[in-house]
């Protein structure tokens, strides 16, 4: 055992302090406190072992999901401070059993200071992961908690209980489709409108996405037959034209009307997210699963949260009431809210171009926001996404949903959008529309040697739209359209309508010119 009487230089006591933080018990070690010493090394050698282990073997994604329940973030908030109060303490002890107190005072008091940033910095990474646990923890509390229990008839199936089944969380089926909505709610507007309306049909086994976009001025809505909203419309969604000629009877303002007019519902209020949610599915052929809606300033206060987003605007974009804003074309990083001016003007341009630029913003955001960006603004990036989503998301439905959105962030992401010459908004081919989705969602699901995205030859329906059963009746358990011999969607579009916005083969004469949309990256036509 050493002689403890025997002083220190101050240099051998902060060096053998500063060795303690990373390896607890080397001064214990060298004061003589063998015992307790090497309890603390075992100790902290075993923690790292496991840690190391658990790292090695723990699928990070199903680790990650668990980190987002509330019992964990809780778990992890007490454990953090614990270790951060255990480890401060610890460094004043190890600084204490090195026997400062036989250097001069001078010394002594350098050593002290030194031994006390040491211990507040073994205190700050326990101190910000208990407190990253707590943000998050309420952020998700505001956020998924506050949503509204659904409607029977509006539960996809993928029940809470089903959802914590560990062996098959999603109730056996292969996908899930989530309703993404942009909302564009302000001062001078009444209720919701849903400016932005994508559908996200999510592969649960690879993360294979198609982003299913439909434009805000789809015109004749049908609604799901039977359903009250089919019962007051059931020629479509058709009012009388405002005086200045503008429309309020377009797909956008289906939430909005829906939740203004109760009566319909038999005096039942805030039924527009339900309409929509079952509006959106029949349109497209797909079980819509759950919705989650964006706030457009608030997704704004999340890009700056990260630091903004890199991307090209190929050419000047004016917006503003009296055209008094520009976004300058080039390459640069832009802020919040120049990047949702980019995404949200239609001065000088129309939905169909503002639908691409919402989704080169969206393929930007999903490439930059990488784990370091996160971690490092975790905390602004929470208070934004507070102000940011309502969603009808349960819960429990976290712990599996963000493995898969991992998932998706290294998976293929294609999109599809229904817009000119693929259809007419004003008078939709709906059983084209789920022609389209139906091949869109199987090409998501075959891998890339199987499937052949040459276009498929032309055939002329067999059913007129009017025909078509209820898209709940025809939507299987995948969630794709199935087989009906009068009503189910075909591989492909009707022969009478314009040229699909999809990749042609190139060749001589007898390349096919015409056939269903093929589904494009996300960033594909994106500067």
């Amino acid at each position: 055992m050493r002689n403890r009487s025997k002083p220190q230089g101050a240099f051998a006591v902060i060096g053998w302090t500063a060795l303690s933080v990373v390896a607890p018990g080397a001064a214990h070690l060298r004061a003589g406190w063998r015992k307790t010493g090497l309890a603390l090394l075992s100790t902290h050698t075993a923690l790292l072992l496991g840690l190391l282990w658990t790292v090695l073997t723990a699928d990070l994604g199903e680790l990650a999901g668990r980190l987002v329940t509330s019992s964990w973030l809780t778990g992890v908030t007490v454990i953090s401070l614990t270790l951060g109060v255990a480890w401060f303490a610890l460094v004043l002890h190890s600084f204490a059993v090195l026997n400062p107190g036989r250097l001069p005072r001078v010394r002594r008091a350098i050593a002290g200071g030194v031994a006390g940033v040491l211990a507040v910095a073994a205190l700050l990474p326990f101190g910000l992961a208990g407190q990253y646990a707590m943000v998050s923890q309420s952020a998700l509390d505001q956020v998924f908690n506050a949503a509204p229990t659904p409607a029977p008839s509006q539960t996809s199936g993928i029940s809470e209980a089903s959802a914590q089944r560990e062996e098959d969380p999603w109730a056996g089926r292969d996908r899930v489709n989530i309703l993404l909505l942009g909302g564009d709610a302000g001062a001078h507007r009444v209720g919701v409108r849903t400016d932005s309306i994508n559908v996200a049909s999510i592969d649960v086994k690879t993360g294979n996405t198609v982003l299913l976009s439909l434009p805000r001025n789809l015109e004749n809505v049908r609604f799901v037959p039977g359903s009250p909203m089919a019962r007051r419309f059931p020629d479509g969604f058709r009012l009388p034209a405002n005086p200045d000629g503008s429309r309020e009877d377009l797909l956008f303002a289906v939430w909005e009307y829906a939740d203004a007019h109760p009566e319909i519902f038999g005096g039942r209020r805030g039924q527009g997210t339900r309409t929509l949610m079952e509006t959106v599915g029949h349109t497209l052929g797909l079980k819509i699963d759950w919705y989650a809606l964006v706030n457009m300033w608030g997704f704004a206060r999340l890009i700056d949260a990260i630091g903004g987003v890199r991307l090209t605007v190929p050419q000047d974009v004016v917006f503003g009431r009296y055209n008094e804003g520009l976004v300058k074309a080039g390459t640069r990083r832009l802020d919040g809210a120049d990047a949702m001016w980019f995404a949200r003007s239609r001065t000088y341009s129309d939905d169909y171009s503002r639908m691409g630029r919402q989704r080169c913003v969206l393929g930007a955001l999903l490439r930059q926001a990488d784990p370091a960006t996160v971690l490092s603004r975790f905390n602004r990036i929470a208070l934004a996404t507070r102000d940011l989503l309502r969603t009808d998301i349960p819960r429990p439905m976290l712990e599996h949903l963000v493995p898969l959105a991992l998932k998706v962030k290294n998976a293929r992401v294609t999109t599809v959008q229904f817009v000119p010459p693929l259809i007419s908004t004003g008078y939709p081919d709906w059983r084209k529309i789920r022609a389209v989705t139906a091949r869109a969602v199987r090409a998501s699901a075959a891998s890339p040697e199987r499937f052949d995205m040459t276009p498929a030859p032309m055939a002329a329906p067999t059913a007129s739209p009017a025909t078509l059963a209820p898209s709940w009746a025809t939507t299987s358990p995948t969630g794709t359209p199935a087989t009906s011999p009068t009503a189910a969607p075909t591989d492909t579009p009707t022969a009478d309508t314009a040229d699909t916005a999809a990749t042609r083969p190139k060749g001589g004469s007898n390349a096919r010119r015409r056939g269903p949309a093929v589904p494009k990256g996300i960033t594909e036509g994106c500067a």
